[in-house]
């Protein structure tokens, strides 16, 4: 008899679903699990209520998942942040280390005025990354701009920053459409050869853009892998307390982490 993964995930159209999804499909199958995935989370956990999965993998979005409770009984796991409102295994990035290695690398070429562009401070991924942007710098950390939520409000963000009689030498972006908005925001300035700019997360057509854009890359297709072993763990019996499992993060240079200060 097959069994059902359920695959609860915030944005189908996102390059880091689209990636999770696969590793999981390609994983299930190898277990001789089918996968139904869809999003948004809350919609279709509804729907997989009703279907009886044997298990579930989440990407939590908002800032409450206690919905998950009606699953009791259900093998659970989450992956890219841990949940809020309720207590399940996590697998998750190195946040907080994946941050403070980008900082570190914009350290190592001068930099010492490094903005912060963050998301939504209820989110723990955008608390770890802010933590690991502090951890590094210490007691002098650079502007710092919270609560972003996409590219048009991270581009105008970081126009406000360049416009600073202080104005940072270098960005660090804590996520995919930050980065994006902060590309823009520095072409428009016309200083996306002079500040030097670190993102979270990798994104398409980053590699071609000039200068290319360093990333702290994620390893979305292993996330997936460690998250459907985790499940079938719990299927078969574990009944361990909740764990939370790290996945390395990857420092990818491009080009434009490595402006130096002075550009």
């Amino acid at each position: 008899m097959h069994r059902t993964i359920g695959v609860l995930l915030e944005d189908l159209a996102d390059p880091f679903s689209g990636v999770l999804h696969r590793a999981v499909e390609e994983e299930a199958r190898t277990r001789g699990a089918r996968v139904l995935a869809g999003g948004p989370a809350g919609e279709l956990a509804h729907v997989l209520q009703h279907c009886r999965a044997d298990g579930l993998i989440v990407v939590p979005s908002g800032a409450d998942q206690s919905y998950l409770a009606r699953f009791a009984g259900t093998p659970i796991v989450c992956v890219d942040r841990p949940p809020t409102g309720f207590e399940t295994d996590a697998v998750v990035s190195t946040n907080v280390a994946g941050a403070a290695a980008a900082v570190r690398h914009l350290t190592a070429r001068g930099h010492r005025r490094i903005a912060y562009l963050g998301g939504h401070q209820d989110s723990p991924t955008a608390r770890d990354r802010f933590r690991g942007y502090r951890q590094a710098l210490g007691d002098r950390p650079g502007p710092v701009v919270h609560d972003l939520d996409g590219e048009s409000t991270a581009e105008r963000a970081t126009l406000a920053l360049l416009r600073r009689p202080d104005a940072p030498t270098a960005l660090f972006a804590g996520h995919d459409p930050i980065t994006r908005g902060a590309v823009r925001a520095l072409r428009r300035a016309d200083r996306h050869r002079s500040v030097a700019l670190v993102g979270f997360d990798d994104f398409p057509l980053a590699d071609l853009l000039e200068p290319a854009v360093t990333v702290v890359a994620q390893d979305a297709a292993r996330m997936g892998r460690v998250a459907v072993g985790t499940l079938f763990e719990r299927i078969d019996g574990h009944e361990g307390p909740p764990r939370e499992i790290r996945v390395p993060t990857t420092l990818v240079p491009r080009g434009s982490g490595e402006i130096p200060t002075g550009s």
